[in-house]
């Protein structure tokens, strides 16, 4: 009950972020979030292809630039929603991702990926560069990693990913189900507002100036004190026991 599993299950179409694939997505994310039951969300998928970003075919001429806008809107709240969630997201990534399928495994909080999953940003190959995929991508790799990406449009493989950041961990395919349970395992291990403050104060502060963030996080230290599980936690460590959270 600690774990959701969102599992992305349109092979044929690789997993493609169509308009209802999105909905459906920021549903799954959603559903009973508050729960303090649920601890962990994990999102995979089916197939070869992780996902390999917008349905091209709703991008059409044969839509009007209101659908367009839809899609891109939509695709941008999922984004941004997963680092508003209270609870950590873990992309399990075994394939390619592309496009926005690479935007989500960059916006998600920790990506564990298998050694022959690749990324890439190809937008810029059909003549539609990728530029909201952009914003996640320049937010966890380096300035020239990405934009060699966003301008060539070729991949990184799981090794180069994990080399500049993109990916936390990178595991033999077979071994990708266990590393990821054991992460979600270590985070259920832990109390589910604690790490709610300190996942929504950490992105918080990623856009501040370095004073504006000091003086941010030593306020929410001070709080999380007064937090009935800042004091338990403290208590167990001093009485050399393991904590009884409340969640």
């Amino acid at each position: 009950g600690f774990y959701r599993n969102i599992v992305l299950n349109n092979p044929s179409k690789r997993n493609a972020l169509s308009l209802a694939m999105l909905q459906s997505l920021r549903e799954d994310l959603l559903h009973d979030v508050k729960s303090k039951d649920l601890r962990v969300i994990i999102i995979s998928a089916e197939g070869p292809v992780f996902c390999s970003g917008h349905d091209l075919k709703e991008l059409s001429s044969e839509d009007d630039v209101k659908h367009h806008s839809q899609v891109f809107e939509i695709c941008a709240e999922v984004m941004t929603l997963i680092q508003k969630l209270p609870v950590p997201v873990i992309a399990k990534v075994n394939g390619l991702a592309t496009a926005a399928g690479c935007q989500l495994v960059a916006s998600c909080d920790i990506a564990v990926a298998s050694e022959k999953s690749q990324f890439a940003t190809p937008g810029v190959n059909i003549g539609l560069f990728c530029s909201t995929p952009a914003v996640a991508l320049g937010r966890s790799l380096p300035r020239k990693v990405a934009l060699e990406m966003l301008f060539t449009g070729e991949p990184l493989s799981a090794q180069e990913a994990l080399m500049h950041g993109l990916v936390s961990k990178v595991v033999p395919e077979d071994k990708l189900e266990e590393e990821t349970m054991k992460i979600s395992h270590k985070i259920c291990e832990s109390s589910k507002s604690i790490l709610a403050l300190g996942k929504a104060t950490f992105y918080r502060q990623m856009a501040q100036d370095l004073d504006t963030a000091y003086k941010m996080t030593t306020q929410v230290m001070a709080d999380n004190l007064t937090l009935r599980d800042g004091q338990e936690g403290i208590e167990a460590f001093i009485q050399k026991r393991k904590p009884v959270w409340s969640h």
